[in-house]
């Protein structure tokens, strides 16, 4: 389906949960925040609707986010529901990597290929101190769990003040180089101030070519991460929904007042 703008929409991105174990600075207050009453979640059977619909709409791109969404129970089983959906052809998670010694396994025996792993320094206590409660050792073991059973491409996702000239972000760039993962560098963004930029190594941050709707846990399509705009497609439907979040899709992003990070999927 395409837009207004002539932009090819065929890229889902699917919230999973709002929950996460850590406590990112530019992602969540030190307190945590006030969760989705599970009541409100989707169900995944309501999750592998919505992706058939879509991917009946032409999306071929589908992608689980949080939260964190290792931390949803139960994952391991909607990962090979969603890898079930025929007409997929590129799917994958981005998780922050803490539980993914785990999880490595039984998700790529579920059909998981692709992953991208938050990175933003290989430094422990930059790593304590950004995440505020987080180990790096429990992300590299993971990445390593990762990269032993196969996962390809294995992407880290480093968040940057500026640009990768940044010393934690030249580190995760040898780090990636050395054991063969691709490295992203994500400028720091602001929802209410609307700050964003173009991603170093990715595509996310350049409207002009944006194919993607994000799916938030409790049901919410998103057609910019930089809008107010959400349409429910419980109440709507979901051709309804999907057809006006395409339809509503703005030419750019301006800013969003009324989401966050934890719950949109970034």
């Amino acid at each position: 389906m395409f837009d207004q703008f002539n932009r090819r929409i065929n890229y889902l991105r699917i919230s999973v949960t709002d929950r996460c174990n850590l406590r990112c600075t530019y992602c969540m207050p030190e307190e945590g925040i006030i969760q989705m009453p599970h009541s409100q979640i989707l169900s995944f059977e309501e999750i592998v609707a919505i992706t058939k619909v879509a991917v009946k709409n032409g999306f071929e791109k589908v992608r689980i986010t949080g939260g964190e969404p290792l931390v949803r129970k139960g994952i391991v089983e909607l990962v090979g529901m969603l890898t079930a959906i025929e007409g997929i052809t590129d799917f994958g998670m981005t998780t922050n990597g803490t539980l993914l010694k785990q999880f490595a396994q039984p998700l790529y025996d579920a059909g998981l290929k692709r992953i991208n792993v938050s990175l933003d320094t290989l430094n422990p206590e930059r790593y304590k101190t950004i995440t505020r409660v987080g180990k790096l050792s429990d992300v590299l073991e993971g990445l390593a769990e990762a990269k032993r059973v196969g996962f390809n491409p294995i992407k880290l996702n480093c968040v940057v003040e500026k640009d990768s000239n940044e010393p934690d972000a030249r580190a995760v760039k040898v780090f990636a180089q050395a054991n063969g993962f691709i490295a992203r560098f994500i400028p720091k963004m602001n929802l209410d101030e609307g700050i964003f930029g173009v991603v170093e190594g990715g595509e996310g941050g350049n409207c002009s070519t944006c194919n993607r709707l994000r799916l938030t846990a409790n049901g919410i399509l998103k057609p910019c991460l930089f809008s107010d705009r959400g349409y429910n497609v419980r109440e709507l439907g979901i051709e309804k929904a999907i057809e006006m979040a395409i339809n509503n899709k703005p030419a750019c992003g301006m800013a969003n007042r009324t989401g966050e990070f934890y719950n949109i999927g970034g």
